[in-house]
């Protein structure tokens, strides 16, 4: 794993550093991008393409623009109009270490080139296509911008179960579901059943964050404990309790390893990944 995250990083650094016009915005993306994180999108097409027995090497491009859309959310994210925060993987948050109009143009840049390093990929046109096509749509107004507005919307409202269930399937489930699924479009295997456990896993991510913002601390998580509470966000925790929010949690990682047993590949090494997922402390 160590090895991978690596290659992540070492690419994310040069992606960022030769293929674009270098100044202050270039800066804020390099800093946000190599500021840390789990990397855990990106190796989850990197283990979904191991599971079938493909080199991901090919594809390590795809992985890391997946990385970069991530980070222009969480830079958005942290912005004043949004959460507010001042830091992000234990740094300050891009707005804080440069400017509000540089984050938001960080943010903007760093989802546009997110697109320009899947075009340049040497692989089947098609296949191109459709990736982009469902990039496009997992960042979008369909799935995480829709999200990221119904959260808004309800740090002034209740929401009930089932709407923070729509809400996280859009803001967390899409953009965690799609290296599932473009696995799926590489593999040319078992798409739906791949989408289907990727929203399953970012139900059970989304919940797992919930609470870590209560249970946790901020030099363990990197950022601001406490900071739902603050912004009236509707969480599982708020809604459910925080025993019963632990009960819904593993019961959602246990519904993705039997998921996992649906799907014509390698289960040891996926199950592996999810119970990794299932530790985290941060």
């Amino acid at each position: 794993m160590e090895t991978i995250m690596n290659e992540i990083n070492a690419r994310l650094e040069e992606i960022i550093t030769t293929t674009i016009n270098k100044g202050p915005v270039a800066d804020a993306m390099l800093y946000s991008v190599m500021a840390g994180g789990k990397r855990l999108r990106p190796l989850l097409l990197i283990k979904t393409l191991s599971c079938f027995g493909i080199d991901y090497h090919p594809y390590l491009d795809i992985a890391c623009a997946i990385e970069m859309i991530h980070t222009y959310s969480l830079i958005h994210d942290d912005l004043p109009g949004m959460d507010n925060d001042d830091l992000r993987r234990g740094k300050p948050t891009c707005h804080k270490q440069f400017d509000e109009a540089t984050a938001i143009l960080a943010g903007d840049a760093l989802l546009n080139e997110s697109m320009n390093v899947i075009l340049r990929c040497e692989i089947d046109e098609h296949k191109k296509f459709e990736i982009l096509k469902l990039l496009y749509n997992a960042s979008g107004m369909n799935g995480m911008i829709y999200g990221q507005q119904q959260d808004m919307y309800y740090e002034n409202h209740q929401a009930t179960l089932e709407e923070l269930k729509d809400i996280h399937k859009y803001k967390t489930g899409c953009l965690l579901s799609a290296p599932f699924e473009i696995g799926g479009i590489i593999a040319n295997k078992d798409r739906d059943a791949l989408r289907t456990l990727g929203f399953t896993l970012g139900l059970a991510f989304q919940i797992q964050d919930d609470i870590l913002d209560v249970t946790s601390d901020t030099e363990t998580l990197g950022k601001p404990v406490g900071s739902d509470e603050k912004n009236h966000k509707s969480t599982y925790v708020s809604l459910l309790g925080l025993d019963k929010a632990r009960d819904y949690e593993e019961e959602l990682f246990h519904e993705c390893i039997d998921q996992v047993s649906g799907i014509r590949f390698d289960h040891d090494m996926m199950v592996e990944m999810i119970k990794k997922v299932m530790k985290r402390v941060n």
